[in-house]
């Protein structure tokens, strides 16, 4: 599916600025999107925005279908009632520029608790019918959801195969005692599903009426420690206990010597073509009620995925498995139509993966950190690129342009200046022009380039588990001139303009709130 020629910011909401450990959907990110539509900018890209797991990571979500209760907004609740303001106080010792997880996660969830036993001890009729609607509607994934988290809290996030053996193997009887005995803890996380949602459907819609569209992400797997693995096993290869026989990953890399070793489930395709696919059907459908257009990461593992031995330590050992190819997505389409979908096809990419981008007209990536290396033909370089595409100076996975091109070799450096006509001093806006200039049709930026930041704006290190998704700006470091030098730049080359939006340049006086 082709879009129209435009640009956008790579940004998850954790990392903007806030008064309560993180950001989130309230005031900061509508603040967020005035300054996109001031910058020329139609397009905010998300990282997934699924409940975090293991290590904190977006892609090891609780639950395909959830949103993240710590992006829930609190200035709504305060509004509403649910909240005074001397709940908030005193906030989590807040670092401006990193998140601090083991602070942040108690003292806003313990909010969302206290919002919650608020709203339903007094609810308003309106609202109360709000949130009957809203369970209704999402009954399906909702009811498992609410339970899961529940004992994930129960059990302090012990993963599932180590709770009561009844309880992991979703016996009836206990499965209802146990609703029973945490039903406060369960109507507090479908309280907050309900928040997350109603929050973010507003926010798209401002987004969306000031001419930005959202990108969202889909990781391919799941974690085993989530909801979606715990409710169907069936569709996991797991043992007898539910554990993992086999996990995912990718072998040696770019970004890794002895590969990655995710360690999340495999799916059991058979079994989901069976079902017709439905949960991938479901998934997709869940997605685009709050994206516009949605990314696919590890695209490639839908051609063929590699298989790692559960008993392996790294992503070394393995095997490349082929994976549903077309049937999924015939299946998807015949159910919700044609999606706009980017496809993440980047790694060890086969004439089987493009084949399989082609037939259903998805755009690729192209990540300009990855172009110099080599000579010309690199393709990579923006000299190769195709219209039905999206250049990236880089992603999550990688460096800030400026922590890379400190660290890379002579020879990338002095390819990239040449290349760029650049002497290296602004290294990070002559990537956002030479991207601008693409004929892709998508340009996207990390927020990071944009404020020219070096590697200690790095959002994750790939195989590492540790002080990653933790960062974040502070309205300081944004000044005038990066709204507009991204106008100029996005202007210039054709991406957006006064013609489009209605826009004039971002007058010099005009500030970021705090």
């Amino acid at each position: 599916m082709r879009f129209p020629r435009s640009s956008g910011i790579l940004l998850h909401p954790t990392s903007l600025p806030g008064r309560y450990g993180c950001g989130d959907l309230g005031e900061v990110s509508y603040h967020f999107i005035e300054w996109l539509v001031v910058a020329g900018q139609s397009l905010w890209q998300v990282l997934p925005l699924e409940p975090t797991g293991y290590a904190n990571s977006p892609y090891m979500g609780l639950s395909a279908f959830a949103g993240n209760p710590l992006l829930i907004g609190f200035e709504e609740l305060l509004q509403k009632g649910w909240l005074k303001q001397s709940d908030l106080l005193p906030p989590p010792a807040a670092n401006a520029h990193r998140i601090d997880y083991d602070k942040l996660v108690p003292y806003r969830f313990g909010l969302l608790r206290l919002a919650a036993d608020r709203f339903f001890a007094a609810p308003n009729p309106v609202d109360l019918a709000d949130y009957k609607l809203f369970c209704t509607e999402q009954k399906d994934w909702l009811e498992d959801f609410s339970l899961f988290y529940s004992l994930h809290q129960h059990f302090k996030g012990e993963v599932w195969t180590r709770w009561n053996r009844e309880y992991a193997q979703r016996q009836p009887k206990a499965l209802g005692h146990v609703r029973e005995q945490l039903s406060s803890e369960i109507r507090c996380w479908k309280f907050a599903q309900w928040r997350f949602y109603r929050q973010w459907a507003a926010l798209k819609k401002y987004a969306n009426d000031r001419g930005v569209r959202i990108v969202g992400d889909i990781p391919i797997f799941v974690a085993h420690h989530s909801a979606d693995v715990w409710s169907h096993p069936e569709f996991y290869y797991l043992d007898k206990n539910g554990n993992p026989t086999v996990v995912a990953g990718v072998p040696p890399d770019y970004f890794s010597e002895t590969g990655q070793r995710w360690g999340n489930p495999l799916y059991r395709w058979g079994k989901m073509e069976e079902n017709k696919y439905r949960w991938w059907i479901d998934r997709f459908k869940r997605t685009f009620t709050l994206v516009d257009i949605a990314r696919i990461d590890h695209f490639r593992g839908f051609a063929g995925y590699w298989e790692i031995p559960a008993t392996e330590k790294t992503a070394v050992v393995g095997r490349w498995v082929e994976g549903p190819k077309e049937k999924l997505f015939k299946a998807v389409q015949k159910k919700l139509g044609r999606l706009p979908i980017i496809a993440e096809d980047l790694g060890v990419i086969t004439p089987e993966v493009v084949n399989l981008r082609d037939e259903f007209e998805f755009p690729g990536m192209k990540v300009l950190q990855f172009a110099f290396g080599g000579g010309p033909e690199n393709g990579f370089l923006p000299h190769h690129h195709k219209q039905n595409s999206v250049v990236y100076t880089g992603t999550h996975d990688n460096d800030t342009t400026l922590g890379w091109f400190e660290k890379t070799t002579e020879h990338e450096k002095e390819f990239a200046r040449r290349y760029s006509r650049s002497n290296g001093k602004d290294v990070h806006w002559d990537l956002i022009s030479v991207a601008s200039r693409s004929v892709a049709d998508l340009a996207i930026f990390p927020f990071q380039d944009v404020l020219g930041l070096g590697s200690e704006g790095r959002m994750n290190l790939p195989g590492t588990t540790t002080s990653n998704w933790e960062w974040r700006f502070s309205w300081d470091q944004v000044g005038p001139e990066h709204a507009q030098k991204m106008y100029e730049v996005t202007a210039l080359f054709a991406r957006t303009g006064p013609e489009r939006l209605g826009l004039t340049p971002y007058p010099a006086e005009k500030r970021h709130p705090s």
